[in-house]
């Protein structure tokens, strides 16, 4: 097949159309133009189309993984699982490809962190400092870290930069009971509240102390 015409994308930024003469259309960057040093008239032998739709292909992944975690931080394994989901039905109610294999995703994954941008040892310190400046335990910040895919062997080192428990649990105590003495009741509500904010008893009771609560066994 022949290149017919070769030409930057009037829609899509970095993108170049390499119209082929059956009428079909491969969508590279200006990577692959330099690399391959195409030209309107230039022969494509089939080897040479495969290399080039798998160079396509791959800058194409890189391009969409920059994107992602240019609009948030997230975890190797947020990243290739956005890469590898199955695309809704197009209006013709056809099922799409995913944009990447799970070993393109990797191989993407990979090279972002070669370059320093994707890093879950960082990231979990991320959403340690983020929760737990929002008055949130550690049990709640290991909660998050699972359900982000980020490995454990991050958690603890993750944990040790989180805030201290009794920051979160003496402004929840003070926000909650604005210097007034609650009852039994009220200081079982309290309790429970920040339990389900992922503090433990022991947190929770010496902070109940420092109020003036004065509470030994479990409300």
């Amino acid at each position: 097949m022949t290149i017919v015409k070769l030409e930057p994308s009037k829609r899509v930024d970095e993108r170049w159309l390499c119209w082929l003469e059956d009428g079909s259309i491969i969508r590279v960057t200006e990577n692959e133009v330099v690399a391959f040093a195409l030209y309107a008239g230039m022969e494509v032998s089939d080897e040479l189309y495969d290399r080039l739709t798998e160079a396509a292909g791959r800058s194409a992944v890189r391009a969409k993984a920059v994107d992602y975690i240019s609009h948030r931080p997230m975890s190797r394994k947020e990243l290739t699982d956005k890469l590898t989901a199955r695309p809704p039905r197009g209006k013709d109610g056809r099922q799409r490809e995913p944009l990447a294999t799970p070993e393109l995703a990797g191989e993407t994954a990979d090279w972002l962190e070669d370059l320093g941008y994707l890093n879950d040892g960082e990231y979990a310190k991320t959403v340690a400092r983020h929760y737990s400046a929002k008055g949130y335990g550690d049990r709640k910040v290991k909660d998050e870290m699972f359900r982000r895919g980020i490995p454990r062997q991050f958690w603890e080192a993750a944990l040790a930069e989180a805030q201290p428990a009794e920051s979160g649990v003496d402004a929840f105590l003070q926000k909650r009971f604005k210097g007034q003495a609650p009852d039994r009741k009220e200081l079982k509500r309290a309790a429970d509240a920040l339990a389900r904010r992922g503090y433990n008893w022991s947190e929770i009771r010496e902070g109940l102390n420092r109020y003036g609560a004065e509470i030994e066994e479990e409300l």
